[in-house]
């Protein structure tokens, strides 16, 4: 009987692991395309900074804290970044 409920728990908690998941993804998808542009025109303005005369790396630590407060899985991180360059 207990691993009857043990199963029962953990397939409860699967399904609304994965309910959650497709959640945040749906929420996710909204603001995506934005956030891709975003991180291609940091790309851009990072070097074009070169071609002006600039130093110093503030386009890059833009998309390193665009990184860390959107904390993107590794597939998502993926695309950002290949936006950036």
């Amino acid at each position: 009987m207990e691993f009857r409920k043990t199963r029962l728990l953990a397939l409860a908690l699967a399904t609304a692991m994965s309910a959650g998941a497709m959640h945040a993804r749906a929420v996710e998808a909204q603001y995506e395309p934005q956030l891709l542009r975003l991180a291609e025109l940091f790309g851009s303005l990072h070097y074009l900074r070169n071609l002006c005369g600039e130093t110093g790396n503030a386009w890059r630590e833009h998309m390193e804290s665009l990184l860390v407060q959107e904390e993107p899985g590794p597939e998502r991180r993926a695309r950002l970044v290949a936006s950036f360059n």
